[in-house]
């Protein structure tokens, strides 16, 4: 079983303390990342170790840990190679890759070289599709990759080198990116230094800038405010707008603005605009089924009645008897309305049509329930 150094330990409680003391569950994903860095996976005594510091039980621990795939449940080397076999890389090629890469390591999805090296995954989607066919090493990126290239990338690796990523960080093992990933830094010379954005992540700024297209009174150099700050400028913003608006009075119906009509006398329907200000769906919908809450689409303040009085037990108890009267039930259990005399009529004249064709009993019988 593991024993964790004391180092781990102590990074754990750093963890923990920059969460509320309340909420010191927030800590487990950082957690989990902090014991990868040790074992490489997170292991049942890892698991262990984050439901102790954190006082949880081990399955709450175990089922975050197996919900995420970077938390690997078993060993891994010390690159894990990423390979994109989605729809857009898919197209570009990055199926072949990943076979080539398969072939060439002799391991499957989710396996690992036997030198302890190289675990080989291939990933849904690694969100770079314009950079397709991409592959990642612990999770940094390798763009437009092919076959050859993405060999010459894992033979490096195995041969104790760290291949340039197209953007972003020097590579590092992942117990290393294990370590940045629970929220600690780098710190190798340069290790953040170098890489940059890619020509087709910058190709929305070129065209902007070919065509003159930019935001309207944006500076780069505006600081950017505070919440306090952004909400007190949009109340002042607000109460400007107030004031600038000309006060309603009916004086002011002849300098453009019309009159407001006056409320309908006793109405308790609110105020709507004309139908024609209306989609035709909510007007349709509006006339057909007005409610209390709804005026009637062709005719607004009218009076809908929301205060009526609902009828007496009694009174409803008498128009349910009076519709029981109306609609007596089949005494021979058949629906209503399935008279037997008009059954026995057309039965007969079944019958009698059969007959004279020459058709016998049974299949007169038939006949008319045909008929």
């Amino acid at each position: 079983m593991t024993v964790f150094t004391e180092e781990t330990r102590e990074r754990a409680r750093e963890i923990i303390a920059r969460y509320p003391a309340d909420r010191s569950r927030s800590a487990l994903l950082p957690l989990l990342h902090l014991v990868q860095s040790e074992e490489g996976y997170v292991s049942p005594a890892g698991v262990e170790f984050c439901a102790e510091v954190l006082g949880l039980n081990k399955a709450q621990v175990g089922a975050v840990a197996t919900f995420y795939t970077m938390y690997k449940r078993k060993p891994t080397g010390d690159y894990l190679v990423s390979v994109c076999t989605n729809t857009m890389c898919n197209v570009l090629g990055g199926q072949e890759v990943y076979d080539t890469l398969a072939e060439h390591l002799g391991v499957g999805h989710d396996e690992t070289t036997a030198d302890g090296r190289i675990t080989l995954e291939h990933a849904e989607c690694l969100a770079a599709c314009d950079y397709g066919p991409v592959m990642t090493v612990n999770y940094d990126f390798f763009d437009n990759v092919d076959p050859q290239g993405a060999l010459g990338v894992v033979e490096e690796l195995r041969a104790g080198g760290r291949p340039m990523p197209t953007r972003g960080a020097r590579l590092c093992t992942l117990k290393e990116m294990a370590v940045q990933l629970a929220g600690f830094a780098d710190e190798r010379d340069g290790a953040v230094g170098d890489g940059g954005p890619g020509e087709p992540t910058l190709r929305g700024l070129r065209l902007a800038e070919q065509h003159g297209i930019s935001v309207p009174g944006f500076d780069p150099n505006t600081p950017i405010r505070s919440k306090a700050e952004a909400d007190k400028a949009a109340a002042e913003a607000k109460a400007r707008a107030e004031a600038a608006k000309p006060a309603p009075t009916a004086g002011n119906a002849g300098a453009g603005e019309p009159a407001r009509p006056a409320a309908a006398t006793g109405s308790t329907a609110p105020d709507v605009k004309a139908p024609d200000d209306k989609s035709p769906q909510v007007r349709t919908a509006e006339t057909r089924q007005p409610d209390a809450g709804t005026a009637v689409a062709d005719a607004p303040g009218t009076k809908v009645p929301t205060d009526t009085t609902a009828p007496a037990p009694r009174d409803a108890q008498a128009a349910e008897s009076a519709g029981a009267a109306a609609n007596p039930p089949a005494g021979d259990g058949k629906p209503a309305g399935d008279e037997a005399g008009a059954q026995q009529r057309n039965l007969k004249e079944a019958e009698a049509g059969a007959g004279a064709n020459g058709a016998g009993p049974a299949v007169a019988s038939e006949t008319g329930v045909q008929k």
